[in-house]
């Protein structure tokens, strides 16, 4: 009896009743929406709807399409036609892009395949929805995967699952319709289990439960039950009682499987009354509701009845017959029950496996995680010496730099006068020695200029040594004005300074050593209102009338102190 359970559980779907006609459709999506929350509460309703979006053809946004396909695979499931809905479902499944719809969509399809008994592919899909099922937040699509969980997992035996499942829907969302829903999921695991009676406290609360909660097939579909257990402990009036009651709610709802349970009940009832006459009525009533190639619980009970009614009544050929069907539709029900129990462990071993092969690649991914992580760390390591390397190799850089820097400076220092920068005395006469050695090789010419500041003392004296300092400097800025870059400048002294023209004939020298003298003699320099005219006394020597050695130096008459700058001294030569 448990695949007869099954059949109705796994069809209890869609509530048979009657609806007004929709109104047009406006809003395409809200339409299905609402569209999707009539499958379990008004079937006729949903399916009008259904017709309706697709005669009137709304313009349907790609996300408001794919709702549509799976809602047409739904009406496709309610019907029967399983293989019409399979590519559809696995459509949005693997391309609708929504998590919440490819959800629903698995689940169905799960169930779709149970129903087909395709149990290996079932088992399959109730395992990775068991996998997704903490990650699933809405609460709607959570307690559809839950109960189509719990049936599947019933029909795999295992009870327990499908208990904890049925306890799970209570937990998301508590209400009437939820309890009712829940609560068949738990009769349906118990009565597999063997562990529910009729005077079970579930069973009627249930009952109570789906009739307070509008939801007319599932109070059948659990009142079914209560027949068949007042049949299996042997109480036909009851169970004929029952029947009875229920038989309006049938009739109006006109669902098949609840007409085909109530017909075979009856069948068996009058049976254990002895009404033979009216159960092998009821029984061939029955037959004549199931397809020539039907296999399930149903024909296998109804045949029972006919074998027994016959084999009573002495008709031996008849009874012969009957029983041979009833073994065959008995072996298909075996057969189907050994189907699941190996399909289900068919699955668990493949889990199994994949469980072994996962550990074992986690074990060989944690190795090659921690041989990452060391060349990570060798790399950092590496890394490090050679920043270390890099940080030591600049400090050598930097130190040799500082190093050059320095001698560069002493080097400055040791041929530079420190106050004017021109060359000191000595580095002078030691470059104009080696320059007139070269000059006198070569038969070049050059000529030495001595230049003697006048009356230098009575500045230091009259205006302090920091005036005499930027005086000499003034001095020296003017000289390098008309000199060469391939000339040398030195200070010989105080206020004595050399001058070596390279290349230079007696008459250009004459003329440089006249312009500086003028031009030192020229420009007044001003500090603190005062105005300091200074002028110089200015020599020349050449080699082209000293044989290649610059002859003693002349020196002109200076003016007094202070000498105005219109009456310089005069170079002589």
């Amino acid at each position: 009896m448990g695949a007869v359970l099954a059949a109705l559980l796994l069809c209890v779907l869609a509530q048979a009743g009657h609806a007004a006609y929709p109104p047009r459709i406006t809003d395409a999506g809200a339409f299905l929406d609402q569209t999707e929350e009539l499958r379990i509460k008004d079937h006729r309703q949903f399916t009008q709807r259904l017709a309706q979006i697709h005669r009137e053809s709304p313009v349907l946004t790609t996300a408001e399409q794919w709702h549509l396909r799976y809602l047409d695979a739904f009406e496709s499931s309610l019907e029967g036609n399983y293989a019409a809905a399979e590519q559809p479902l696995r459509d949005v499944i693997d391309h609708a892009g929504d998590p919440t719809l490819a959800t629903k969509a698995l689940a169905l399809l799960m169930n779709n395949l149970a129903v087909g008994r395709r149990y290996e592919d079932a088992f399959k899909l109730a395992h990775q929805l068991t996998i997704e099922l903490p990650r699933i937040r809405d609460k709607t699509t959570r307690l559809q995967v839950l109960s189509y969980l719990s049936q599947t997992l019933n029909l795999a035996g295992q009870t327990d699952l499908a208990i904890k499942y049925a306890h799970m829907m209570e937990d998301i969302a508590p209400s009437k319709t939820t309890s009712c829903y829940s609560g068949t999921k738990l009769v349906a695991a118990l009565y597999n289990a063997r562990r529910l009676t009729s005077a079970s406290p579930e069973l009627q609360q249930v009952i109570e439960t789906c009739e307070a909660a509008g939801q007319p097939i599932m109070a059948t579909t659990m009142q079914l039950i209560l027949g068949t257990l007042h049949l299996e402990e042997h109480q036909p009036a009851k169970a004929l009682a029952l029947l009875d009651r229920i038989a309006p709610d049938i009739r109006i709802n006109h669902y098949y499987p609840h007409t085909l349970s109530a017909q075979v009940q009856r069948a068996q009832a009058y049976a254990q009354l002895g009404k033979d006459d009216d159960a092998r009525k009821a029984a061939l009533a029955a037959l004549a509701m199931a397809g020539p190639n039907d296999v399930n619980d149903y024909l296998k009970d109804a045949y029972e009845v006919l074998y027994q009614v016959a084999k009573r009544h002495g008709n031996t050929a008849a009874a012969l017959a009957y029983y041979e069907r009833y073994v065959a539709q008995d072996k298909g029900s075996l057969d189907d029950a050994t189907a699941q129990a190996l399909a289900y462990q068919t699955v668990q071993q493949q889990v199994l496996t994949r469980k072994v092969e996962t550990e074992e690649l986690g074990r060989q991914n944690s190795v090659l995680k921690l041989q990452q992580a060391l060349d990570a760390k060798a790399a950092e390591t590496s890394r490090l010496y050679i920043a270390l390397l890099i940080a030591l190799l600049s400090a050598i850089a930097f130190w040799l730099i500082r190093t050059m820097r320095s001698q560069k400076r002493f080097k400055h220092m040791a041929i530079r006068d420190g106050l004017t920068g021109i060359l000191n005395h000595q580095h002078f006469i030691s470059e104009a020695d080696r320059v007139l050695r070269l000059l006198e090789k070569k038969l070049g010419h050059a000529c030495l200029i001595s230049i003697d500041l006048d009356h230098f003392k009575q500045v230091n004296d009259t205006h302090g040594h920091a005036m005499g300092d930027a005086v000499l400097k003034r001095a020296v800025a003017i000289c390098q004005q008309h000199l060469r870059p391939t000339d040398l400048f030195g200070r010989l002294g105080g206020e004595e300074f050399g001058i070596l023209l390279r290349e230079c004939s007696r008459e250009q020298g004459l003329e440089i050593a006249e312009r500086i003298r003028v031009a030192i003699g020229t420009p007044p320099t001003g500090q603190d209102g005062h105005r300091i005219a200074i002028s110089a006394s200015v020599g020349l020597a050449c080699t082209d009338t000293s044989r290649g050695r610059p002859a003693a130096t002349e020196t002109g008459s200076p003016a007094p102190w202070p000498a105005h700058p219109s009456r310089p001294s005069a170079p002589a030569c």
